[in-house]
């Protein structure tokens, strides 16, 4: 990677690099810092003689020991701490033990536990990583830039804080949520750490909890809103494309008056996506192909209602219509499949409040729909009244309304489909709108479960049903892969699509009803590079990227897999 001087590979895989750094600056340097591992002739030649414990210990050593501390950790909160140090302070021996660990770690180092970390943000900070640009320096976002300790970056995961998961305003603790992020870029589709960049947009916070905290790191001003908000935007826009021309921007957790606005604003300028808007619509997506499929009825014969009408459910609902189109229905017709329920009710098209919100426009039903409906109530109509009138055979939760189907609604919806497909996917485990052990004893274990966070298999009869996580995990480092191999120019719609058909051909509940409806998580690693793949095909398809055979394609995603090995490290 050029990101370093004179980086070698030999012909037996050994990765040599030449740097500028000595002694406690080299110790200082998390992408290169061995701790006890450097050899003995590395401490001579680097100004490393008694700094460090004589014993030269292997990275096997240095796991066993890193490992039992972290097992020694009483909390989830403590154990996140623990993770975030060590990439602070040994990067390639973080992501080898996260690499041992997955599945133990990954809920740790992002949700559920990122959640309850980013709301403490101020309290547990120790070190900086990233950038944090607030809104009084605008007119510096370059310099701030430029000051990256790499020069090199090839992915921006960048926030405003205002919508974490389903948590909310949280500020500068959104920062959580960057780093989180591109963690998972290197875990699962191995993009090098030196080459990616977390950004906090730091435009004030609305939530007084935090203005009033003495220990807040933040900028404390409330939320700059309008035309004031748009042209920093802007600037940061403009700044990025100057310092880093092909980088790729992905917005994280913008509110939903916002994240379409600025995808839309950007997408033909830059290579940029959102990942609440198109990473949870394809992973979405992948789930429904799969549960369809084991459901024995198409996508497009199945009626749908998506309790929540924010960012993420934006982007399943447009997705699930391009999936629908592609076994044969009009974009008409699929639309019509959908049912929304937002705050107010079922969106259709006699309200008057939807006119700002050209999504829901597009969505909404007819007025007339609910004629004949057996009502229980006046006012909106309610999601249990359109479950039992519709006879969805998809019931999505996206709106953090923990508990929202009860089971009397789940009950109803069984009564009226063989294969009930259920899939509460707000974060974190808190906000779940239901609990996987519940719907499968309210439906007798017949329906197909997916949740946004992790749950444990739920034994149900003589069987052990495992529960499938629709989590972007699955979707966004291999999206990544898949433009940085096949040098995409734009990312396209239709590349998250191709994304969602990749990983949906995944499922090992297509081999047995039984199992989870995504891959397990150990399995994660090689998930992101068949989707990588896709992307890529796509991408050139599409003609936002040059045409190239899929061998040589192949051989592009594996040369950009690093794999968290320690250097033999000399000085330049």
């Amino acid at each position: 990677m050029s990101t370093f001087q004179d980086l070698h590979v030999g012909t037996d895989g050994v990765v040599s690099l030449s740097v500028a750094q000595r002694g406690h600056q080299l110790l200082d340097t998390p992408m290169l810092n061995k701790g006890s591992a450097f050899s003995e002739e590395e401490r001579r030649d680097l100004g490393l003689l008694g700094l460090l414990p004589p014993h030269v210990a292997t990275m096997d050593e240095q796991l066993t020991r890193t490992y039992e501390n972290y097992r020694q950790k009483t909390s989830d909160l403590e154990r996140y701490v623990f993770l975030t140090s060590l990439q602070d302070r040994n990067e390639v021996l973080f992501y080898r033990l996260l690499q041992l660990h997955t599945v133990e770690m990954m809920p740790i180092v992002y949700t559920p536990i990122v959640g309850a970390a980013s709301q403490h943000y101020s309290h547990i900070y120790r070190r900086p990583r990233g950038l944090y640009i607030p809104y009084p320096d605008a007119d510096k976002i370059e310099e701030m830039l430029r000051n990256t300790p790499f020069p090199e970056v090839r992915v921006i995961v960048v926030t405003d804080g205002e919508r974490i998961l389903g948590l909310g305003d949280l500020g500068i603790g959104g920062m959580g949520i960057p780093i989180g992020k591109l963690s998972l870029y290197t875990l699962c589709a191995g993009i090098h750490p030196a080459t990616t960049l977390p950004i906090t947009l730091d435009v004030g916070t609305n939530n007084r909890e935090l203005l009033d905290d003495p220990l807040y790191l933040g900028w404390r001003h409330e939320r700059v809103r309008g035309a004031a908000y748009d042209a920093f935007i802007e600037q940061f826009v403009v700044a990025v494309t100057r310092v880093f021309p092909d980088v790729i921007l992905q917005w994280e957790d913008f509110a939903k008056q916002n994240a379409a606005t600025l995808l839309d604003r950007y997408r033909n300028r830059l290579c940029t996506f959102n990942d609440d808007i198109q990473g949870t619509g394809a992973v979405t997506v992948s789930g429904l192909l799969a549960a369809t499929d084991v459901a024995g009825l198409p996508l497009h014969q199945q009626r749908i209602v998506m309790l929540g009408a924010g960012s993420s459910v934006h982007g399943i609902c447009d997705q699930i219509v391009v999936a629908m189109c592609d076994e044969g229905a009009t974009p008409a017709e699929a639309r019509a499949m959908i049912w929304l329920v937002d705050s107010r009710g079922l969106v259709h098209s006699g309200r008057t409040d939807l006119g700002d919100e050209p999504f829901k426009v597009a969505y909404a039903q007819p007025a007339s729909c609910t004629d004949g409906w057996h009502r229980t109530e006046s006012g909106p109509v309610t999601l249990a009244e359109i479950v039992h009138n519709v006879r969805p055979g998809i019931l999505i939760g996206a709106a953090a309304q923990p508990g929202a189907f009860s089971e009397a609604l789940v009950r109803d919806m069984a009564s009226h489909v063989e294969r009930p497909i259920i899939f509460p996917i707000s974060n974190p485990t808190s906000k779940s709108e239901a609990v996987p052990a519940d719907l499968l004893a309210w439906t007798d274990g017949r329906a197909l479960v997916a949740t946004g966070s992790p749950y444990a298999p739920v034994p149900f009869g003589d069987k052990l049903v495992t529960i499938g996580q629709c989590n972007n995990v699955f979707i966004f480092p291999g999206v990544g892969l898949g433009v940085l191999a096949s040098g995409a120019r734009r990312i396209t719609d239709g590349m998250f699509v191709a994304a969602a058909r990749a990983l949906s051909e995944l499922s090992p509940a297509r081999e047995d009803p039984a199992a989870s409806l995504y891959p397990a998580l150990e399995n994660v690693r090689y998930a992101a590079r068949q989707v990588a793949l896709a992307v890529g095909l796509e991408a050139q398809h599409a003609g936002v990227a040059e045409l190239c055979t899929a061998v040589e394609l192949s051989h592009r995603v594996d040369q950009l897999m690093w794999e968290p090995r320690y250097a033999q490290i000399r000085r330049a």
